[in-house]
């Protein structure tokens, strides 16, 4: 069985959700942006459930900076990126050690994305937005 989790910076916490959209407003000239939430997906297969809620907590966020849910934001659009098969995801590859660490067992199978929630852009705004973000050499738009 699959099991996923959202992982968002709590409020106040979002630099990075921030930056991007300050470079986007202004290197793209879209000022209609009202908000941008990231939210790191993960996919994690071999895995007991009782170690994935363990997982969730210690491993695959940080409960102080973290907010995690099962589900995705309600409204507004929302695109996921991952890396292309054969790309080196750091961010799965350091779960999976962690998990099979904390085990001694054997490591399960993560897959990551990053999932983009925007407020306020309209399909062509968005289009420019997934293209100044998916680098075609190493990622690509995931499916929700």
């Amino acid at each position: 069985m699959v099991y996923r989790v959202y992982v968002e910076k709590r409020p106040g916490l979002t630099a990075e959700a921030d930056a991007l959209a300050g470079d986007i407003r202004t290197l793209l000239g879209i000022s209609s942006l009202e908000s941008l939430r990231l939210l790191n997906r993960y996919d994690v297969e071999n895995i007991t459930p009782e170690l994935f809620d363990y997982s969730v907590k210690t491993i695959l966020s940080e409960p102080q900076l973290d907010v995690t849910t099962d589900t995705l934001p309600e409204g507004g659009i929302l695109f996921a990126v991952e890396y292309l098969p054969g790309q080196y995801d750091q961010r799965a590859d350091s779960a999976a050690q962690c998990v099979q660490l904390l085990t001694q067992g054997d490591r399960p199978q993560v897959r990551t994305a990053t999932v983009y929630a925007f407020e306020g852009v309209n399909g062509d705004e968005l289009n420019r937005i997934k293209h100044y973000i998916i680098n075609p050499v190493e990622s690509r738009e995931a499916s929700m």
